[in-house]
C-alpha cells in the first residue's frame, strides 16, 4: 500500500473535488468528479447504488484518481489503487458530512427516495504528487 504524504492530505479534507476513473465493461476508461474523504490511508467516496462508477467498481476494483487544489491548481495528487471494502452502512449519515463540508447544508439535498448510497474504500497502490 502507498502512503498518501501529510503534504497533500489536505486536499482530502477540503472542497476539493476528485476526479475518478473507472473501467468499462470494454475496457475504457469513465470519468466522474465527486466529494472525496479520507480514513486513515485509504480514501472513500460516497456514491448511489446502480450508477455506471459503482457498477464498473462492483466489476473491476481498480481505480485512478485525481485532486488538485482549488486555490493553486497546479498543486495535485493522483492516485492508483483499488477498492479493498464497499458498504451500505453509514453511507446516508457519511454523505450528509460530504454535504456539510462541500456545500455548507446539514443534509445531502440531491437525495431520491429509491436511492440506496454506498461508500467504496480505496486502498492506494501508486501516489504522485505535484507542488
Amino acid at each position: 500500500m502507498a502512503t498518501i504524504p501529510r503534504s497533500h492530505r489536505d486536499l482530502f479534507s477540503g472542497k476539493n473535488l476528485a476526479h475518478v476513473a473507472t473501467l468499462m465493461p470494454d475496457g475504457s476508461p469513465q470519468t466522474t468528479p465527486v466529494w472525496i474523504d479520507i480514513d486513515a490511508e485509504e480514501l472513500l467516496f460516497n456514491t448511489a447504488a446502480g450508477r455506471q462508477k459503482a457498477l464498473n467498481l462492483d466489476r473491476d476494483g481498480r481505480v485512478a484518481l485525481s485532486v488538485h487544489d482549488e486555490a493553486n491548481p497546479y498543486r495535485y495528487i493522483q492516485v492508483r489503487g483499488r477498492v479493498v471494502g464497499k458498504t451500505h452502512e453509514g453511507a446516508d449519515a457519511h454523505i450528509d458530512r460530504l454535504a456539510k463540508r462541500y456545500l455548507g447544508v446539514d443534509s445531502y439535498p440531491n437525495r431520491t427516495a429509491t436511492e440506496q448510497r454506498v461508500i467504496y474504500r480505496i486502498e492506494p497502490e501508486h501516489v504522485q504528487t505535484m507542488g
